[in-house]
């Protein structure tokens, strides 16, 4: 025995410093990647704050200046609230279609203010992953989820069997892909407003839908969604203005037209609204610790 361990010894022996050095190299690119995430989201902070300074952001009919982040992907919370600040809610009630596992949607901060509602996704990872995460908030009653896959002819039928009144405040969209085609084939619901994912590869004036494919799956590529400027002119036709969208040029928010009154700009048009892609500016929205949620005491 004592053969074989004196070579394995010598080895380690001499070999000692250059692992020293490896872990110590180790060690330092960590420093440094916590270093450059740091100036990453403090640079994208700097200019998230200069391009709220520009004019148009400081208005006061403009949701853009109203924008924060608690549970959603970027600005999302602070918009939504700012939106029915303006219009009242009537049954806090939402419905959220493209939830991913739930730590980052548009609609959990407001179960945290006391509304309910029902998360739909199609993957059976994401709602086991709520089911164990939530499960509070599922045995309250006030959350209910749905796995499903969503499509065009069978999106009216899920939402009936749901239960839910057809005036809900909210509704928010966002599956990466048929999110035009899914929304036109909406008929119950009659939302006071809705949060929908736009493609901003396009801008306005141009009108842009991706082809239908009811088995389409996220990409990662800019092939997917509609234009603003489509989302606009179907959603005008069905009675809904577009108030704005977020900074990052990534959501568009609509408002029944009976319920913009002088609230918002007068201008509803995808020409006066659209916001080009900043996905950059999500490190100005990072919290630094990754997302997570658990039960808690409202008092």
């Amino acid at each position: 025995m004592n053969f074989f361990l004196t070579p394995f010894r010598f080895v380690k022996d001499k070999t000692r410093p250059w692992r020293r050095r490896r872990y110590e190299i180790k060690n330092r690119m960590k420093e440094l990647e916590k270093i450059a995430r740091l100036n990453a989201e403090i640079s994208a902070w700097k200019v998230k704050n200069e391009i709220l300074e520009q004019s148009r952001y400081k208005d006061d009919k403009r949701l853009l200046k109203y924008g924060f982040k608690a549970y959603s992907q970027f600005d999302e919370d602070g918009i939504i609230q700012e939106i029915f600040r303006r219009i009242g809610v009537t049954n806090k009630t939402f419905l959220e279609i493209g939830v991913g596992d739930g730590l980052e949607n548009n609609t959990l901060f407001l179960l945290l203010k006391g509304w309910k509602g029902v998360w739909i996704d199609g993957d059976s990872k994401n709602i086991k992953a709520i089911q164990n995460k939530f499960s509070f908030l599922q045995d309250s009653g006030r959350l209910r989820t749905k796995l499903a896959w969503v499509d065009k002819d069978n999106i009216d039928f899920l939402i009936q069997d749901l239960g839910l009144p057809q005036e809900i405040d909210l509704l928010s969209l966002d599956i990466d892909g048929n999110d035009y085609h899914v929304l036109e084939n909406i008929v119950f619901l009659n939302p006071r407003a809705m949060v929908l994912e736009y493609n901003a590869k396009l801008p306005p004036p141009v009108k842009w839908v991706m082809a239908y494919d009811q088995y389409h799956t996220k990409t990662n590529t800019d092939y997917f969604g509609a234009s603003l400027k489509s989302f606009e002119y179907l959603l005008y036709k069905r009675g809904y203005c577009l108030v704005g969208c977020n900074i990052s040029g990534v959501n568009a928010f609509f408002v029944r037209k009976d319920l913009v009154e002088e609230h918002f700009h007068s201008d509803c048009s995808a020409e006066n609204h659209y916001e080009d892609l900043k996905i950059w500016l999500l490190a100005a929205f990072g919290p630094g610790n990754g997302p997570d949620f658990g039960p808690y005491e409202d008092n």
